[in-house]
């Protein structure tokens, strides 16, 4: 076995190195704490291996964020800090308010949050509410965290399946001990100073702020941790409870996002359900429906007649939550009782209460329904009817239908207010089987209710009954006041509240987990070492279950302003599995082979849904000689559908995104077009949606098989110097069967260009060749199996560390350069490949090629100073079609490199206070503008300069 000097040494590389360069600020206090702990214990576990050893680490690269680091970030929130990292893409945070969830995710390489396994202590954390299963990280109570441990290279065989991209595990600090409360405050601020997108807004005519902002956006948090032991040292117990709320900014907030941009972000665009209403006007057809072939586009002038002013668009954009509001209540416990070496039964306890609210636009009538008007309507004036009878030469008796485009801004923004209740106990028992063997036994049970209740958008019906659209007259209607639309700027508030109405839906999540294993030494080792052959072998039987409740006006899609229903969901699934590790030293104190490790894994998983699978990995660690070491894996992943794939409900939706056989002048030729069902007679007069956004029918598909992912990683580790680390791995996943949608830009673009069936018969052109107007185009994006994914990159960590006037300097940096991102949607259809590393499009989430962070770190004992760089390379635009140079605001050809400047200081008044203060994004820089076809990505700062500050009482 290794001294314990060895060990020490194990687990300080993992730390500084392996763990790719922790936070600066506690780079240093860590180690020594590892250190500390490897004098204490015989034995540890880390993250990707369930075998407990106490001379030797995981062969899986991890990285490491502490506690310090959290705290050092300002962040309230776990997913903002954590977003931060160069392996981890923004998924769900609070900065999403059309078709927010309300939570926390956490996305490893852009895989999808349902390819990220988020763990406790080593256990599977609860599902968020969702029907994908996702965690909420916003349950973690921060104050409460160690570290954290982010395992990539897959972690299937370990954890089970979601584990494709890898682990992310929240080490708790279940043996605090005393009192402590800890109290931070944050708010934004920004100097609206963007003379470009003001320019636009002084040719459109909208308002915007200008000047400082001054705080804004603020958040509030109070921590308290209570923790100490009992029953004269046998027991230990840490209790917790927090409260966190951060306050509304909306877009009208930031000169940069106070107006909508169209496509190219080179005018400030809109939606065509404007203040002053548009329509789509023909005489009805044969069958009394809208005559594509016939029909004008129109709006009112301040006479109340129909004129043509295609420019007639809504600026939608300031109204809109930038960030939510939020407030969260979380309590919980971590208990423990050492009966005896063979018995140490426990307890884990959380809980969270999340409120928060969704604004976005008012609603509208949005182009969503055929009405029938008739010729004498009272809502028309004489004029119009004059209209009517030259233009499509209609008289007394006739109807004419018409597609309306009227935002509710008389009755006030939508809102989707959401309540999240989650708890979380696992309650077990370890204990030493003998001197080499022990085990652990558990059993948990989560459970998340979502309340979700959408306020304020337009009720169909009722827009029907106030047009008399539907065959009655209004005035025959109790209660009934007509919508007066046809008239310029006739609506009152009056009458626009009653057209509103509410829908109400509540999803239910439950997750129950048996787990059992047991780990050790054998009593022999292989004839090249003397380390013994370590394994461990154990059991699990999980069940998934998941409700989603909606009310009628939800089913039906009686509002307006959602793109479609959303129907009701029932469903779930169990699996029951095997599993085993083995650790094999091969060789140790060899000449060339300190030590030579393998390690394998297996797990045989049942599943009620998809039948049996197997998971596996392999392992090699190679220490050829002291501080430097190889390493290499191999993992086999199976990832299930989950339960929203498979069974989802089949409705239409929205997407966003653009139609390149739309407007004037289509992006392609008449004959490509036509693949997509434009005809000769509709090329370069189908309207685009100015908000772009289109039609999708989405949906789930019980028939789906599981994916295969298979993951390398290969690795060097080196301790350069005594004050130099580092660590570079290689990595690739290559996934087969991926569950998802084709992208629907990827549908058109290829139907158009290849004219393949395969594609083109998922596109549904309304009558007008539309496919937004109405609901009858739209575009098919359902769940299936697609033919492939392949990701690979390298990760690349350093640390120096060395003192500079007798206090200790470190200077630590994480990379990540992603070599590809390909997305092969259909089996058979090479052409229709496209690679979305270093690219940003309609169909490509924006990736860097370069992400890194680099923090530097001098600690003076009670005084500390931290300056983190963050860094996101080029973003090629795939979509750019002009000559244009690159700029600092605008897309363009391409969003700039982009680099943040965050410093921070702690000041340790006495041993009982902290204080600490910082600025993150310290220049002020802006997000890029994309237009309204693609989105920026969440990993940028949004808002502006972040300034913060926390106090901390511990006793």
């Amino acid at each position: 076995m290794y001294s314990n000097n060895k060990i020490a040494k194990a687990v300080r590389l993992a730390v500084m190195f392996g763990a790719g360069a922790t936070a600066a600020v506690s780079s240093t206090s860590f180690a020594a704490e590892a250190e500390e702990s490897a004098e204490k214990i015989e034995k540890i576990q880390v993250t990707g291996s369930r075998i407990k050893r106490a001379d030797m680490e995981t062969s899986s690269p991890i990285q490491v964020t502490s506690a310090e680091e959290i705290k050092v970030s300002g962040f309230t929130r776990v997913e903002d800090m954590l977003n931060t990292l160069p392996q981890i893409e923004a998924s769900s945070t609070v900065f999403e308010a059309n078709g927010a969830t309300g939570r926390g995710g956490l996305d490893l390489r852009g895989l999808g949050q349902q390819r990220t396994l988020v763990l406790i202590n080593g256990r599977r954390m609860q599902p968020g509410g969702g029907s994908s299963g996702a965690a909420d990280v916003n349950s973690i109570p921060a104050a409460l965290v160690q570290r954290v441990e982010v395992m990539t290279g897959g972690g299937a065989s370990v954890y089970g399946a979601d584990a494709v991209a890898g682990v992310v595990n929240f080490i708790m600090n279940d043996d605090f001990e005393g009192f402590k409360l800890d109290v931070n405050a944050g708010a934004y601020q920004h100097n609206n100073n963007n003379g470009y997108i003001q320019g636009l807004m002084d040719e459109a005519g909208f308002d915007y702020p200008s000047g400082s902002s001054g705080l804004d956006g603020e958040n509030f948090g109070l921590e308290l941790t209570i923790g100490g032991d009992f029953a004269d040292g046998k027991g230990h117990a840490v209790a917790y409870a927090t409260w966190k709320r951060n306050n509304e900014l909306k877009f009208a907030a930031r000169d940069y996002t106070s107006c909508a941009l169209n496509a190219t972000a080179s005018s400030c665009g809109g939606s065509g359900n404007a203040v002053n209403p548009n329509f789509y006007i023909s005489a009805p057809d044969a069958a009394g429906g809208f005559d594509w072939g016939n029909y004008d586009y129109v709006t009112l002038d301040s006479n109340s007649n129909f004129i043509a002013d295609p420019d007639n668009v809504y600026n939608y954009n300031p109204v809109n939550h930038f960030m939510r509001p939020d407030e969260k209540i979380a309590i919980g416990s971590f208990v423990d009782y050492e009966i005896n070496d063979h018995a140490r039964p426990y307890m884990e306890f959380m809980y969270m209460r999340d409120q928060t609210k969704g604004q976005i636009a008012e609603s509208g009538t949005f182009f969503n329904e055929n009405y029938l008007i008739d010729y004498d309507s009272p809502l028309l004036t004489d004029g119009q009817r004059g209209y009517l009878t030259d233009t499509f030469g209609l008289g007394s008796g006739d109807q004419f239908a018409t597609y309306i485009g009227k935002r509710n801004v008389e009755g006030g923004a939508r809102a989707s207010i959401i309540q999240h209740d989650s708890f979380r106990i696992v309650v077990g028992t370890e204990g030493e089987i003998n001197d080499t063997w022990s085990y652990d036994t558990s059993m948990q049970f989560g459970s998340t209710t979502v309340d979700n209740v959408y306020i304020n958008d337009f009720y169909g019906p009722r827009i029907t009954e106030a047009l008399s659209a539907s065959g009655q007259d209004c005035s025959a209607i109790a209660d009934c006041i007509p919508y007066e639309v046809f008239t310029y700027q006739g609506i009152t508030p009056e009458q626009a509240k009653p057209l509103t109405g509410t829908a109400s839906m509540v999803e239910l999540s439950d997750q129950f987990i048996f787990s059992a294993f047991v780990t050790g030494e054998f009593d022999f080792s292989m004839p090249g070492a003397d380390t013994p052959v370590a394994a461990v072998f154990g059991t699990e039987y999980r069940k998934e279950e998941y409700e989603r409740i909606v009310d009628e006006v939800y089913d039906k899609g009686l509002l307006l302003g959602q793109g479609g229903p959303t129907k009701g969901l029932i469903g779930g699934y169990s699996v029951k599995e095997l599993y085993t590790e083995f650790s094999i030293p091969l060789l140790e104190g060899k000449e060339f082979a300190e030590m030579l490790v393998v390690e394998l894994g297996y797990r045989y998983s049942d599943y009620d849904s998809i039948g049996g699978h197997s998971t596996y990995k392999a392992a090699v660690d190679w220490t050829p000689v002291d501080d430097w070491k190889v390493r290499a894996s191999y993992n086999r992943a199976v990832r299930a559908p989950n339960i929203g794939e498979l069974y989802a409900s089949q409705a239409l939706g929205l997407w966003s995104g653009d139609d390149p056989c739309a407007g004037s002048d289509p992006s392609y030729s008449a004959s490509q077009c036509a693949n997509t069902g434009v005809t000769a007679a509709q090329y370069g007069n189908v309207l685009p949606s100015p908000a772009g956004q289109y039609n999708g029918f989405f949906g789930g598909n019980p028939d789906l098989e599981p994916e295969i992912a298979d993951t390398y990683t290969l690795g060097l580790v080196g301790q350069i110097t005594d004050e130099i680390d580092f660590s570079i791995d290689y990595w690739t996943i290559s996934i087969e069967e991926v569950i998802g949608t084709v992208s629907e830009d990827v549908t058109i673009s290829q139907c158009a260009e290849t004219g393949n069936a395969a594609f083109c018969d998922n596109i549904n052109r309304n009558a007008g060749g539309s496919l937004w107007t109405g609901t009858q185009g739209y575009i098919v994006a359902t769940n299936l199996n697609l033919a492939s994914r392949k990701w690979e990159g390298v990760d690349i960590s350093a640390a120096y560390n060395t003192e500079v006037g007798g206090h200790p300097l470190s200077v630590t940096s994480m990379s990540t350069y992603m070599m590809t991102k390909e997305y092969e949607p259909l089996p058979g259809t090479p052409e229709a490949i496209y690679d979305c590393s270093g690219t940003i499009s309609a169909k490509c989430f924006p990736q860097p090629e370069w992400r890194h962070v680099v923090n530097v770190n001098y600690d003076m004992g009670d005084l500390g100073f931290n300056a983190k760089i963050r860094y996101m390379g080029e973003v090629e635009n795939g979509d750019y079609l002009g000559d244009a140079t690159k700029d600092d605001y605008i897309v363009g050809s391409a969003i700039s490199a982009q680099t943040y400047l965050d410093l921070s200081a702690r000041y340790t008044i006495n041993e009982n206070v902290t204080t600490r203060l910082g600025i993150n994004n310290i220049f002020d820089k802006e997000p890029a503008m994309t237009g309204n076809t693609m989105a920026p990505g969440a990993f940028y700062d949004q808002l502006g300069r972040y300034i913060h500050g926390s106090v901390s009482f511990a006793f």
